[in-house]
């Protein structure tokens, strides 16, 4: 189970303030408890029900008819279920405060007793990968019920160069609990205690950061220089962190004989290397035309000789400092939502309406954002410290889109419903665009237009050039660790070379900022995931063309595309609209929008 938040626009405060009675999750979809009796059940019927699958097909995948191996991964179906509910509840329970010991501690029980049971399972997809082609094809043809967990079989069979021995594959999989997990909770709860000194106020890491949008530059000093200070202090502890991940990494990767530290995120993409370097040559060949020329209009707003990096989200001169409540929040984002079509703000009114977010800033919760779908016969919950900035909002129509998407998908079942990171990112930021241009064309004057589309500017920028300038940054840290153990300054002067190229001639860089990979929880989470923030951006730009280009079955063919899951490869989702990622021309019509909202707002200079 992975809470992968969304790319961190530096958000968030503490309490609830003026912006409204904020919901908080109700769990009792999943469990009523910690100690509810159905929650010990299905640990019990985990146990049991691993076993007897082992028992059962252990070594004999390859002898079973069609209708024997339907009952089989059926089976295994349910079992990811159970084990998927139990673990989407815990582990819920543990970032609204991750902080609690007894939460952690309870997370950290059920990982180490769910990876004991599903250890037997290995043999799955190992002994899956050893059946010859016309085997399985011969199967699929036989039982059409069987031929819908095609794409799950074939996703499997990517990693059969990759394979190791049965024995080694158990291994990796029993001891990841004290390997990558233990590292994760060690950054996500070292994160989480960090003290910030702001005058005579103690504060968490989000709710510094929160000043760095602050109207008052001095505020945005003091607030990166406080960041500054304690991430050096802890810069440490950081680069040990980054330094056994991606050791860990490289051995693993180094053992299943893996190209590249990326393979393996393309892999679980079901991405082609080419289709994603493609992408990021594209982003990184248009920063003149995207961050650079987008901030130096942002300095001549601010009235600044140079930028710093405590200036990058800023608020404009012009910007009103108007928060926005919730029950505005939330009916900007539905009736956006409704405009395009009234089935997508059905289907996201109940996370407002049946404790499905959990919206407010608390001590100990998790920073940022994220939709966790849970399992496919529940429901998804979304996470949010909202503070009531526009961004807030945009952050509530982006996690809503998960929402949706991760709903419409669980048709699918547990096993088909799952999307690549690469088409997961779809609906959010399609959300958030009709969002946006639903405030947009609402905009009673020019100088709010303006700032509307500085932001969404801004946004575009935080999701595509910034996180293609972390994607590189992760690609020359994992290729430096190869030859050894990194140093602090080591990492800083990767970060720093991928920060002066994507930020542009605007800045000045603090002493202090090179520590600021310290706190991104994607390099440590989920390796390489990021660029499937600009992957989705850009598809996103290139599938809102095809809508404003008109035709009355888009809204037919999107919903059919968010109901595919994880059924379908992105080549065929796309192909009803006209588009192809593999095209090195689609990358070139995302960015386009982009840089043309900066005409825009160059035009009215």
């Amino acid at each position: 189970m992975q809470f992968v938040p969304r790319p961190a626009f530096d958000i968030n405060a503490s309490g609830a303030g003026d912006h409204g009675d904020l919901p908080e999750w109700n769990l009792t979809d999943l469990y009523e408890s910690p100690d509810a009796p159905e929650l010990k059940r299905d640990m019990d019927w985990l146990e049991e029900a691993c076993a007897s699958f082992a028992a059962d097909y252990d070594g004999k995948l390859a002898g079973l008819d069609a209708a024997g191996m339907l009952d089989c991964v059926l089976r295994y179906e349910k079992i990811d279920m159970i084990a998927g509910r139990i673990m989407s509840f815990i582990g819920l329970r543990y970032y609204q405060i991750t902080t609690d010991s007894e939460r952690a501690k309870a997370l950290s029980d059920a990982q180490d007793k769910i990876t004991a049971y599903t250890t037997p399972l290995v043999f799955f997809s190992l002994e899956i990968n050893r059946i010859n082609d016309a085997a399985l094809d011969a199967l699929f043809a036989e039982n059409a019920d069987l031929a819908r967990y095609k794409p799950i079989f074939d996703r499997m069979r990517t990693m059969r160069p990759y394979q190791l021995s049965d024995e080694l594959e158990k291994f990796l999989h029993d001891q990841s609990t004290v390997g990558s997990a233990a590292w994760n909770r060690l950054f996500d709860e070292t994160i989480a205690g960090l003290e910030f000194h702001i005058g005579d106020e103690t504060r968490g890491l989000e709710a510094t950061l929160n000043d760095l949008t602050d109207q008052n530059r001095d505020t945005r000093e003091t607030a990166a220089r406080e960041v500054a200070r304690v991430f050096g202090e802890n810069v440490k502890l950081f680069a040990r962190v980054h330094n056994t991940l991606a050791k860990e990494k490289e051995i693993e990767d180094r053992w299943r004989g893996m190209p590249t530290p990326q393979t393996g995120r393309h892999l679980s993409n079901h991405v082609e290397p080419e289709v994603v370097q493609a992408l990021r040559d594209a982003v990184v060949n248009a920063y003149p035309q995207l961050s650079h020329r987008y901030y130096e209009l942002k300095r001549k707003w601010l009235g600044l000789e140079r930028m710093e990096v405590w200036d990058r989200n800023a608020p404009l001169p012009m910007e009103s400092e108007r928060l926005v409540g919730w029950d505005e929040a939330r009916e900007t984002v539905l009736s956006a939502y409704g405009e395009f079509d009234p089935e997508m703000a059905k289907l996201a009114e109940p996370f407002f309406d049946k404790g499905w977010i959990d919206a407010a800033v608390k001590p100990g919760k998790a920073p940022g954002a994220f939709a966790h779908p849970t399992v496919a016969d529940v429901h998804p919950y979304v996470m949010l410290n909202y503070l009531g900035k526009p961004r807030d909002v945009m952050t509530l129509a982006h996690e809503l889109g998960h929402g949706v998407h991760q709903r419409l998908a669980a048709g699918q079942g547990e096993l088909l419903s799952s999307t690549p990171l690469t088409l997961a990112e779809t609906a959010s930021v399609f959300g958030e665009m009709l969002t946006f241009r639903r405030l947009l064309k609402n905009a009673p004057t020019k100088a709010e237009r303006k700032v509307m589309l500085a932001g969404k500017v801004e946004d575009m920028i935080n999701t595509v050039v910034r996180q293609i300038a972390f994607y590189d940054f992760e690609c020359k840290l994992h290729e430096a660790r190869r030859s050894g153990e990194l140093t602090p300054d080591d990492i800083n002067a990767l970060w720093m070379s991928v920060q002066g190229e994507s930020l542009g001639p605007a800045f000045d860089f603090m002493d202090g900022y090179e520590t600021f990979w310290a706190y991104i929880p994607h390099f440590v989470h989920s390796p390489f995931y990021v660029y499937a923030y600009a992957f989705g951006d850009g598809l996103v730009n290139a599938l809102y063309a095809v809508y404003e280009e008109g035709g009355d079955d888009f809204q037919a063919k999107y919903f059919e595309m968010l109901k595919a899951g994880g059924s379908k490869h992105h080549k065929e989702l796309l192909e009803p609209f006209g588009l192809d990622a593999s095209d090195p021309s689609f990358w070139n019509k995302g960015l386009s929008m982009i840089s043309g909202f900066i005409d825009e707002l160059e035009a009215m200079e």
